[in-house]
């Protein structure tokens, strides 16, 4: 019997082949390679949301749920420049919040509390909660959320 070895690829799309007798082979892992300053190759910068106010100066990128990928959860980078803040929401869904560059301020609940370089934050479905930057460098983080979600609530008074 004769061991296969797939070869991984970078786009899932294209079609690859075995590295025993040249068979063919789909391969869906994915590899998004780091190409420095916190972005990643094959994954746009987007507007962190399309419609609405209450939120600035904040960028998101879908590393992981755009993609056509099965997973059951969605692994996003937003970048806040200093000053900017997210929407101030809740939602039924909760998140997983990872800082990867700078910190910030987390506001969730009755809580708030700073983030840095790899605190992990839970938010808990149905908390009000909003991301902040008054610092002078931008604060990035991972947010990993369930691939199926409800539609987030904006939240006055803040």
């Amino acid at each position: 019997m004769k061991k296969r070895k797939n070869i991984l690829c970078c786009d899932w799309r294209k079609e690859r082949f075995s590295i025993v007798e040249g068979e063919k082979c789909f391969s869906n892992t994915i590899l998004y390679k780091h190409k420095g300053n916190f972005t990643w190759r094959g994954i746009r910068k987007e507007k962190y949301k399309l419609l609405g106010k209450g939120w600035t100066n904040i960028i998101r990128q879908t590393l992981i749920g755009s993609h056509g990928e099965t997973a059951k959860f969605h692994v996003r980078y937003f970048e806040i420049a200093p000053g900017g803040y997210s929407s101030f929401e809740k939602h039924r869904h909760e998140h997983v919040v990872v800082g990867i560059r700078g910190k910030g301020i987390c506001i969730a609940g009755k809580k708030k509390f700073s983030i840095g370089f790899l605190d992990t934050a839970y938010i808990a479905p149905e908390d009000s909660h909003q991301l902040r930057n008054p610092f002078k460098e931008p604060f990035g983080f991972l947010c990993i959320v369930n691939a199926k979600r409800d539609r987030p609530k904006i939240v006055t008074g803040n």
